[in-house]
């Protein structure tokens, strides 16, 4: 079984986030984590260009999450922080993998990726220590002084890593003997990570195991790591016995010298101890979280502990004393600093609760105050990432970034020290009194008071980042047509199911986060109508402004033919007009706007006519020798080029001796000739050549650098000497600044972080061309001087750098064209040189410039970022995108076209037809139309920062394709900011828009309907068309049931205020329609209390009324949770869905939901399917088979099993069952002898997740997912020696996917857009598709042989062909991950689809030494690429 594993859509959960200076020291961005995904966002103001509002600190604009960076890795994120290291213009990252990896990278500047610096490795027998296991996570911890960092290892030992901190006084020393010009080579080779060394946590203390959290403390100094473990473990059921197991250590690492003596210690904290926090200066110390409990602990000062619920007065000894007005539990809580004494609670409920440290005078934590702020997402990690701003990354729903502010209604608290006996007044006594005021002066008074400001505080969500996790259920069901497709449907009422319209319905979310997604894999549109017009090569909308009523609506559509031009005008109604200013006569290359969109103008193949309303204003003719064939325009510049590559451009200008505007050529021209040309306007501020805009990002910020963080030296006094400081008068320079001074400096210095986003950018614009040697050339426009010079921009190199960089003086346009005819005598290979190329702006207010690149056979994009060096200060970085462009060019021959040009001279060429479309505004979004001859895509850049790539699929084509020949957008009246298109096989002009209510700015496009209660089962009933849910909410309850020797009774529990009773989920089940994707009311049916569903299937059952003998069921089965001490019991629940005619005004009335059977069984009905028109249904470890008869079900046959089924799925008469610990078994139904049999099992343990078959043409294999994130791939094999004769079943293939996979389903391959026919070797297999637990989605697809012993070969180089992010091995990452040794060796035979898909991206050079190496051509390789991708497209 040869298959093939891709990830379509990589994990969306948020899992952690930290906050760094990732590109440089003058900037913060938020870096967040997932499953094997790292993200780096920056915050920016959502503000329109050019927009007169003012922002203050108070009122700032709503800020945006934007994607700066994304990484896909080939291992999954265990911990993630950041650490300055020594001189170092911007933070690494350390990024930990299991079982026991660190790499430590950071951002590179040349290449906009990520460097590693060092790699770490210690998976090293005798580091483990005996274990098999991989339960323990890496946890990292980063010295908040940057001298080290440490990462637990199997739970046993630490690992140190410590950092080079700069020698201040050698530098000085070398300073001091001559003055430092260059670098010394000394100071060089030091490195700034040190070797790293081990720890074993044994030798610190004995007692040291089982450890809960390690964290550094502040203010000590020598790092010290603070230890929270538990060296004997007990559970809640045990307490009573024993309890306050927990201990804390805190341990002084001595680095240079290598020794960690203990310097503090804490026993007997609460069994429940959850996290440490440590808690910066000046309060210093740190917090133990405790699910029932909060402490602080201090070296210097005693503890202070508060009980948060009544459970902690009776579960620990530990002195604490309860929090009024509070009832919270602290389990699964996340906590975040916002000031030095104030943070941020997020709960396992999502409720955000403010937590107020109240310390005195001596600084000694003396109280807490919460204060519940908001009710937000159930998070996974918190991070404050800018002042005021405050990120919550959750796996269970969309992160947020939400702004704080505080509120006007502050409270002052004062707190009294402990009170010491008044000290009486003897007036006699002046010795007496003059001691008490020496003591006064050094102690301070005998009862202070310290008062504290408790503010509350207001959270608004500015942003969310989307997310599908966690995927635990999916159900595939047929797309709702569009009106006009639904007569066609009613005609062919049995279609072929291979040309079905097929959506994705997923759950996601827990809780009020709950949710549905509907995933497509291609972008359709909405045709609104279309009209026959044929012998269209091309055409244009365009806005009639010249009344100045700033109205965007397309006034005029033009319509290219061979030899003419049709211009029509567009209203209320689309209709013909002639005698305009427009040339009718001769074809048209092309029609755009000019002057804020009050003047047109056309190009056809000899002249240029600016046009205003329907007048003609102005007519150029251009007489190059040959005609006009491409044009490209940035208002008010307009390029224009010829056959033979002359070029000219034009700008419009007001007259300067009337008040109108007219078209003049720009008497700076280019010589030589160009292939392709793409004019820009630039308006993200990246263009440009001065050098004020990089500061020196090596300083380190203002206001970072100070003595020990809390202790200032007053300005304008020098310290002169270190004994005077520490004995003398210099002393008082220093003194320690009081928590309400820091509090009100730091409100006071308030950053202006934001405003560099809102200074004026002046636009530039700027000339891009490519020579036929694949030089790409930048010119400055109008000036035309040559600024920036890429060589062999054909061959898609990772980096566009200036060739010209090291030039000190900039080349002239001269000598650079000199250099463009001498290269032009040896042209590239005919598949480099650029066909055609598009500069454009998208993202917000066009801050990402986007370079296209159209070659022969592949679309490259790059995008413009700042670098330092070279005359226009940028470069331009490859982006990855999932284009695959296959262009299957007509056969005409160039000299062929030339020759027709000479004779007809007014036609035109349809291969020059503009392929790149830009559009402006569809849907609210901008972006790239690709419109090609076998595919097209719509391609995307929104604010969010990521650049998304949807394959366009028009389901109203009849014939085989569906690409787009040419594309224009189209805002009209009937049409609000749709488009047209011509599709490539047919005449029809096509008014189409995008659907509302569909999230374009997603891996696919995609549709989130929340429903706010957890999702738990969905099914597709296919003869009604409509979804079933099951849907669960958790309702507190202080009911349970006890067993009193013969039966069950409910008692009642009643604990006092502050006691939190659990919580009880109560089940329903309810419908939900496909076309508004609302729940159908009045159709819900409730379970009872107790009774939880652990299985919905739609099973078909014998049923003597319909044709084919069978009808579609609802099958639930259920279980009673009471307790452990009563038996669990469950029911078989059978419903019949009909359509009936539904009342008048009520639409949702035509559903009607029967029950037909309920009934008790002997135990949990935890799986069900169906075979052959008979029930199959597990009940724990028993199989049994029914037949439904007279609204009743009768057992057939049943079968004994292992240990407990929970996943069936069935073909024909084979089911393939899951079991929880015992992996999979195949049972065969035979209905002449009515018997169940085993057919083969998998005798090895595994704790399978989900089960799914894969069809491979006459083959059959079984899939399974698993607890450790493998799949595996099982054959029944009765030749092969190791089955046995066929009693065990052999496992073929495994690959290790690292999310875990809870849902699968099967579908045919796709063949409804094949050019010609089917695509043979992929006829009859069927594709796996599953979704995974972190959000991500993607397939398992059976390959023909020879293209997988192809695909195998190229997977093997690309594993040593390049140094892959974080030093990670694919090849390890992607091998079965088993805690459990077993005495097989790792299977694979599963391609990694995202390896293979990395040949994409490589350069041409690459791509051709790679294909030489496997002895194939480039073209074998994407062909294969090309079909698996097609036959992918099933949704």
């Amino acid at each position: 079984m040869f298959s093939i594993c891709k990830q379509t859509v990589p994990a969306t959960g948020v899992e952690f986030a930290i906050k760094c200076n990732f590109f440089n020291n003058l900037e913060k961005c938020l870096v967040t984590g997932g499953a094997n995904v790292l993200k780096v966002y920056r915050i920016t103001p959502d503000i329109e260009l050019n927009t007169k509002e003012k922002f203050t600190d108070n009122r700032p604009p709503n800020m945006r999450l934007e994607c700066l960076a994304s990484y896909e890795l080939f291992g999954n994120i265990m911990s993630l922080q950041s650490v300055s290291l020594n001189n170092s213009p911007r933070d690494a990252l350390l990024i930990s993998f299991q079982e026991a990896k660190l790499s430590v990278v950071q951002h590179d500047p040349d290449s906009f990726d990520l460097k590693t610096l060092s790699l770490h490795y210690f998976e090293e027998d005798d580091v483990k220590g005996g274990w098999t296991g991989t339960h323990n996570i890496p946890i990292v911890r980063v010295d908040p002084d940057s001298r080290c960092s440490v990462m637990l290892v199997y739970g046993k030992k630490l690992v140190v890593l410590p950092f080079r901190k700069d020698n201040t006084l050698d530098e000085i020393e070398i300073q001091d003997v001559k003055p430092m010009k260059k670098t010394p080579m000394q100071l060089i080779a030091k490195t700034p990570i040190l070797p790293s060394y081990l720890i074993a946590l044994k030798d610190l203390d004995e007692k040291i195991d089982n450890i809960l959290d390690i964290q550094f403390l502040q203010g000590y100094y020598e790092p010290t790591l603070l230890i929270l473990y538990e060296p004997v473990k007990t559970y809640p059921g045990r307490i009573a016995v024993r309890n306050d197991t927990c201990s804390m250590v805190a341990i002084s690492l001595n680095i240079q010298q290598r020794v960690h003596p203990v310097i503090w210690s804490v026993t007997n904290l609460p069994y429940d101890a959850l996290q440490a926090v440590p808690i910066n200066k000046p309060v210093g110390g740190c917090l133990i979280l405790c699910t029932n409990s909060l402490i602080y602990l201090n070296q210097s000062v005693p503890s202070y502990g508060v009980s948060l619920n009544s459970t902690a007065d009776h579960s620990t000894n530990f002195p604490l004393k309860p929090q009024d007005g509070v009832k919270i539990s602290l389990d699964s809580a996340q906590i975040a600093f916002i000031n030095n004494e104030k943070l941020v609670l997020s709960l396992k409920d999502g409720e955000l609760y403010v937590l107020s440290l109240l310390a005195d005078s001596m600084r000694s934590v003396r109280s807490f105050h919460f204060s519940r702020a908001a009710s937000s997402v159930l998070t996974s990690c918190i991070c404050l990432c800018q002042e005021d701003y405050l990120f919550l990354g959750s796996r269970l729903g969309n992160s947020l970034l939400l702004r704080f502010k505080e509120k006007d209604d502050n409270m002052v608290i004062t707190i009294e020290d402990a009170e010491t006996p008044s000290i009486e007044k003897d007036v006699q006594l002046t010795k007496k009194m003059r001691l008490e005021e020496e003591e006064l002066l050094v102690y301070g008074a005998k009862s202070a008071k310290t008062s504290v400001n408790l503010s509350s505080y207001i959270f608004e969500v500015c942003d969310s980042i989307l997310n599908l996790a966690p995927i635990g259920y999916m159900a595939v069901g047929e797309r709702v047509q569009t009106e006009e497709h639904q007569d066609d449907d009613n005609e062919n009422e049995k279609r072929d199911s291979s040309k079905m319209e097929l959506e994705i319905v997923t759950s996601t979310g827990f809780g009020k986060n709950g949710a549905l997604c509907v995933l497509h894999n291609t972008l359709r549109p909405k045709t609104l109508t279309s009209f026959e017009l044929s012998g269209c090569l091309d055409l244009w909308t365009v806005i009639d402004d010249s009344q100045m009523r700033r109205e965007n609506r397309h006034t005029f559509m033009i319509l290219t033919q061979r030899t003419s031009t049709m211009v029509l005008r567009t209203g209320e109604e689309i209709s013909d007009i002639h005698n305009t200013g427009f040339a009718c006569t001769t074809p048209t290359i092309f029609v755009g706007n000019l002057g804020s969109n009050r003047y047109i103008v056309q190009v056809t193949s000899k002249s240029i006519r600016l046009i205003q309303g329907t007048r003609l204003v102005q007519n150029i003719p251009i007489d190059l020798g040959h005609p006009l064939t491409n044009v490209s325009i940035a208002d008010p510049y307009i390029c224009v080029r010829a056959s033979n590559g002359q070029i000219v451009t034009l700008a419009l200008r007001d007259n300067k001796e009337y008040s109108f505007q007219r078209l003049y050529m720009n008497r700076n021209r280019i010589s030589g000739t160009a292939v392709a040309i793409s004019i820009y306007k630039d308006t993200s501020g990246l263009f440009t050549t001065k050098c004020e805009d990089f500061a020196d990002l090596t300083k380190t910020p203002a206001g970072t650098r100070d003595f020990g963080g809390y202790m200032k030296a007053e300005p304008g006094k020098d310290v002169e000497d270190e004994e005077d400081l520490l004995y003398g008068e210099s002393g008082s320079k220093f003194k320690m600044q009081s928590m309400v001074d820091m509090t009100l400096a730091t409100n006071a210095q308030r950053s202006d972080w934001w405003r560099r986003f809102l200074l004026p950018i002046k636009p530039t614009y700027w000339l891009f061309l490519t020579r036929d040697n694949g030089n790409l050339e930048i010119y400055s426009v109008p000036d035309l001087k040559l600024m920036y010079l890429v060589t062999d921009i054909g061959m898609g190199n990772k980096i566009l750098a200036d060739a010209m960089e090291y030039v000190l003086l900039p080349q002239t346009r001269d000598e650079g064209d000199a250099e463009g005819e001498k290269n032009e005598q040896n042209p590239s290979s005919a598949l480099t040189v650029p066909q055609e190329i598009l500069m454009i702006g998208l993202g917000h207010n066009g801050s990402r410039p986007l370079l296209f690149v159209r070659m022969k056979s592949e679309i490259l994009i790059y995008q413009a970022f700042k670098y330092i060096q070279g005359n226009l200060k940028i470069r331009f970085r490859k982006l990855k995108h999932s284009i695959i462009y296959s262009s299957i060019e007509q056969n005409i021959k160039m000299e062929n076209d030339n020759f027709g040009d000479e004779m007809e001279e007014f036609s035109i060429n349809p291969l020059n037809t503009q392929k790149l479309r830009y559009f402006n505004n569809i849907n609210g979004l901008n972006g790239v139309c690709v419109c090609g001859n076998s595919r097209s895509y719509f391609v995307f850049l929104t604010m969010k920062g990521e650049l998304r790539t949807h394959q366009f699929n028009d389901d109203s084509v009849a014939s085989n394709s569906s690409s787009i020949k040419c594309f224009a957008d189209f805002n009209n009246v009937n049409c609000p900011n749709g488009f047209l298109y011509f599709n490539i096989t047919d005449d029809d002009l096509k008014i189409s828009a995008l659907p509302e209510n569909i999230l374009y700015d997603a891996h696919c496009p995609m549709q989130k309907v929340s429903i706010r209660s957890t999702p738990q089962h969905i099914i597709y009933h296919r003869e009604v068309k409509v979804y079933g849910l099951v849907l669960s909410h958790k309702e507190v309850s202080n009911k349970y049931f006890r067993f009193n020797g013969e039966d069950k009774e409910l008692c009642e529990d009643s604990r006092g205020d502050r006691f939190m009773f659990p919580q009880i989920d109560k089940f329903s089940f309810v419908l939900v329609s496909p076309s508004n994707w609302q729940i159908v009311p009045e159709i819900q049916k409730d379970l009872d209390d107790w009774e939880h569903v652990l299985s919905l299937k739609v099973v078909m059952l014998t049923y003597e009324g319909a044709q084919s003998g069978l009808k579609e069921y609802i099958c639930m089965g259920t279980n009673f949770n009471y307790s452990e001490d009563i038996t669990s019991r469950g029911r078989i629940l059978l419903f019949d869905l009909i359509e009936v005619v539904p009342e008048p005004d009520k639409p949702w009335t035509k559903y009607k939901l029967k029950q037909v059977y309920a009934k008790e069984q002997k135990g949990p009905v935890s799986a069900i399917t169906s075979t052959m028109g008979f029930l199959v249904t597990s009940v724990g470890q028993k199989v049994y088979l029914w037949q439904l008869k007279d609204d009743d079900i009768v057992g057939v046959a049943f079968i004994d099993t292992n240990i407990f089924i929970h996943q069936m799925v069935s073909i024909k008469s084979l089911i393939l069952i899951a079991d929880v610990y015992k992996s999979v078994t195949v049972l065969r139904f035979q209905n002449e002898f009515r018997t169940l049999s085993m057919v083969s099992r998998d005798y090895n343990p595994l704790m399978v997740y989900q089960v799914e078959f894969i069809v491979d043409n006459a083959n059959l294999a079984f899939l399974a997912s698993d607890s450790e994130s493998n799949l595996s791939i099982f054959m029944y094999q009765p030749e092969a020696r190791e089955s046995h004769g066929g009693q065990k079943l052999v496992r073929r293939a495994d690959y290790h996917l690292g999310q875990k996979v809870n849902c699968m389903f099967r579908v045919a391959c796709n063949f409804k857009h094949q050019m010609d026919k089917k695509i043979a070797a992929y006829d009859n297999k069927h594709m796996t598709f599953f979704a995974t637990l972190d959000g991500g989605f993607g397939f398992v697809l059976p390959l023909p042989e020879k293209t997988y012993r192809r695909l195998f070969m190229l997977q093997n180089v690309l594993l040593t062909h390049k140094a892959h992010l974080g030093g990670l091995n694919p090849k390890s990452y992607r091998t079965i991950k088993q805690w459990r040794r077993i005495l097989t060796n790792p299977a694979r035979g599963i391609l990694d689809g995202e390896l293979i898909w990395q040949y994409i991206h490589l350069n041409f050079s690459e791509k051709l030494e790679i294909a030489k190496k496997i002895g194939t051509k480039v073209e074998e390789i994407y062909q294969d690429i090309f079909e698996i991708d097609t036959v992918s497209k099933v949704f």
